[in-house]
């Protein structure tokens, strides 16, 4: 019988000491679970700057972004005309690697004054310039736009999660394409019905778009316009949009690793909801306590151990 407790009592240490070491080896047993940001709460504007053409910042023109049975609503109900009233609505936080989700959808009837392009027309800007940044008249940020677009005649192609590129360029396969939007592969989606959109942003390397779980579109090193007219590009449109030229024009090429992202108000109401975004950005150290599997940038000074 002694000998039976002296087998059990180095069993039960042989245990411990493996259970002990287990746990050393899983620093974070979390590491897996993504992390989502919610940028709406649902109630109010909070966490989100606005800027429209000719207002000083954080100027709702109009009340034209409003909150209403939890959705974050573009709308046009006080404007008699709309007379190039650009506005967006900023995150106030810069993201680098990410990706974006949200819903959205297009209702009613575009203000009258609107162009017609606009009709059933919004955007969400990514790597965009900060709110603050903007000039006084300045109608559209630097940024990289996820055009959204609606349908308007039936058996009309018109697809949305394409690419415009306001005071910027895009890579295409190995080339710099100059077009000012640039059109995705996703179906139509006519109606107000919602569109669930993806972006998958990895900082100044490559942008993707998916629409309904279908990728629809991806481009490469995202980048500041030129001034320079050559045989496949006439030069940014830097005065119709009110971008200065002397600021942006002298950052020609620079890549955009990061920024803020906003949604577009140009004349057609549009909801958005369900908006949140997952940082790739992070610590890539599996020993520290605050490592996340599904970093793709690795932010070693934000390590906690």
């Amino acid at each position: 019988m002694k000998m039976n407790y002296t087998r059990l009592f180095l069993v039960l240490i042989t245990v411990l000491i493996l259970s002990c070491k287990s746990k050393k080896l899983i620093v974070n047993d979390t590491a897996t679970v993504e992390e989502w940001v919610e940028l709406f709460n649902k109630k109010d504007l909070t966490g989100w700057d606005i800027k429209f053409t000719g207002q000083e910042l954080n100027e709702n023109y109009k009340n034209t972004f409003v909150v209403e049975d939890s959705i974050l609503r573009i709308k046009y109900n006080e404007y008699d005309n709309f007379s190039n009233n650009y506005g967006h609505l900023y995150y106030d936080k810069p993201f680098s690697y990410y990706k974006l989700i949200f819903d959205y959808r297009f209702t009613g009837e575009q203000t009258k004054g609107g162009a017609i392009s606009n009709i059933r027309n919004s955007g969400v800007m990514l790597h965009s310039q900060s709110a603050k940044s903007n000039e006084f008249d300045q109608q559209f940020p630097v940024s990289i736009e996820l055009q959204l677009l609606g349908g308007l005649e039936e058996n009309v192609a018109r697809p949305t999660a394409n690419v415009c590129t306001p005071g910027t360029v895009i890579v295409m396969g190995d080339t710099i394409n100059y077009k000012h939007c640039i059109s995705s592969s996703s179906k139509t989606y006519y109606g107000d019905q919602w569109v669930h959109a993806e972006a998958i942003v990895l900082g100044g390397e490559s942008i993707t778009f998916i629409v309904e779980n279908d990728t629809v579109l991806k481009f490469k090193k995202p980048q500041i316009g030129s001034l320079d007219k050559n045989k496949y590009y006439g030069g940014e449109n830097w005065k119709k949009w009110g971008i200065n030229k002397q600021i942006w024009g002298s950052k020609s090429g620079n890549i955009l690793s990061e920024g803020y992202i906003s949604l577009q108000a140009e004349s057609h109401p549009v909801d958005f909801k369900n908006l949140k975004v997952l940082d790739l950005c992070g610590c890539k150290d599996p020993k520290a306590k605050n490592y996340k599997a599904y970093y793709i940038k690795n932010k070693p000074e934000s390590c906690i151990y």
